[in-house]
């Protein structure tokens, strides 16, 4: 069992190793020293040197399976080949590889089982950004970007998340006349509401996701009669003028609000609106 990850080898070394040849889209061939065998993936290469060095220690019979592989969809600020197209690019040129059961130079047409890392991003692992986004999901299930696995192409499916908020609890808020309709906008709805799903939900990162889009601020964002949910409290807006006085008397250790970053997430909200 090995971890195969072309894109240290391209990270730690890019005067060595090219992008195209770590995501298995180079058009020129690498030419091995010491067996004359031709490369045209960074990954392939991988995969051989190891079966070399299990035939230097005479273990020629053993069978390799690739527990991880695969490419961040988000770096650090050095780290710039950490994006949606190119893990997007990595593991669908990856699954075009296994499935054609093309093998390597050194064992061509030997099949080979192969795991994808990661499912999810996982947002609270330590280190660089990149060690947080390898997955092929975000925490609230939405995708990062979107595969078939049965190597035909990119499928485009929709990000929608699998739940913005209660309409039943909050939806009533939004609507003409109603204390946070105005200002009508995408924003103004979209940012009333991912607090209220935040709020319901815990107000743990999960839940702040919303496919990236959403992220939180220190500043109080309630108007008028428009009240947040805080922290600590099940209160949404307040439902009439003595409690929304009251609660906007004091100052709440922290507001968490949450901000539409894509148009198609809003444009979904907003028919969720209309449906309510």
């Amino acid at each position: 069992m090995i971890n195969i990850y072309p894109y240290y080898a391209y990270r730690d070394s890019p005067n060595n190793v090219s992008l195209d040849y770590a995501l298995f889209e180079s058009s020129s061939e690498v030419i091995d020293p010491n067996t004359g065998l031709l490369y045209t993936n960074m990954f392939d290469a991988q995969i051989d040197a190891l079966y070399f060095a299990l035939m230097a220690l005479n273990f020629r019979t053993i069978n390799v399976m690739v527990t991880e592989t695969g490419w961040p969809s988000k770096g650090s600020p050095k780290e710039k080949a950490a994006t949606p197209d190119n893990a997007q690019t990595y593991n669908t040129n990856l699954i075009h590889h296994v499935i054609n059961n093309s093998g390597t130079p050194a064992k061509p047409g030997e099949e080979l089982d192969v795991y994808i890392f990661s499912l999810f991003n996982e947002n609270r692992k330590p280190g660089l950004e990149s060690e947080r986004n390898w997955g092929l999901f975000y925490p609230d299930q939405t995708s990062v970007y979107n595969l078939d696995f049965k190597g035909r192409g990119v499928v485009d499916v929709p990000k929608i998340p699998l739940l913005l908020v209660s309409m039943e609890q909050h939806g009533a808020l939004l609507q003409p006349s109603q204390p946070c309709f105005e200002p009508d906008t995408l924003i103004s709805h979209a940012s009333y509401a991912f607090n209220s799903y935040y709020q319901q939900n815990g107000a743990s990162d999960v839940a702040c996701s919303f496919g990236g889009a959403g992220v939180k601020v220190d500043k109080d964002p309630s108007y008028d009669n428009c009240l947040y949910m805080t922290t600590g409290t099940n209160k949404t807006a307040a439902s009439n003028t003595t409690a929304m006085a009251s609660t906007s008397s004091s100052s709440p250790s922290q507001i968490e609000v949450f901000l539409w970053a894509s148009r198609f997430l809003l444009m979904t909200f907003l028919g969720l609106l209309n449906i309510a």
